[in-house]
């Protein structure tokens, strides 16, 4: 679906994201459509697959989870269902991403305790060997993709544009 979203589906796209429980009524107003063309919108991207899901954000410190890591592991092994299963199992494991390079995975991982993130690191060093950095800031808050800006070496020049015509 993605060549077919306008600059419409990215504005209602963005407004979503910075806050799931708009009204439809102001989201229309935000967009400049009405209110049922924006519904319409809104329902087609979410059949679409393109809007996933809409969740709360919660403050980690604010539920007691007092420490943010990112741990990276180096997995040896091909068998990757008991790492998976590990995965499931710890609510403490906010995402996990499997990569390429030197690290096989990236995990994100919250803690209450110091002692409670070396139990969780030695939980994930069972399945290779683990880096742990601790995150002291968050300078850019997660945040969902915007719609791309075209690069000049990725855009069509103008002649090529008039020739394909």
């Amino acid at each position: 679906m993605t060549e077919n979203l306008d600059a419409t589906d990215w504005a209602i796209l963005d407004e979503l994201q910075r806050d799931g429980r708009i009204a439809f009524t102001e989201l229309a107003r935000r967009v400049n459509l009405s209110a049922s063309a924006t519904t319409e919108r809104v329902r087609r991207l979410e059949a679409a697959g393109v809007v996933t899901g809409y969740r709360a954000e919660v403050d980690l410190e604010r539920t007691g989870y007092m420490a943010l890591a990112v741990v990276r592991l180096k997995y040896p092994g091909t068998r990757h269902e008991p790492l998976h299963r590990l995965l499931g199992e710890r609510p403490e494991i906010l995402e996990c991403l499997r990569t390429t390079g030197d690290d096989c995975y990236v995990l994100k991982v919250a803690a209450t305790s110091m002692a409670h993130l070396e139990e969780l690191v030695d939980a994930l060093a069972q399945f290779g060997s683990t880096t742990t950095n601790l995150v002291l800031s968050r300078p850019q808050p997660l945040r969902g993709p915007r719609a791309p800006v075209p690069s000049p070496r990725t855009a069509p020049s103008p002649a090529v544009a008039r020739t394909a015509s």
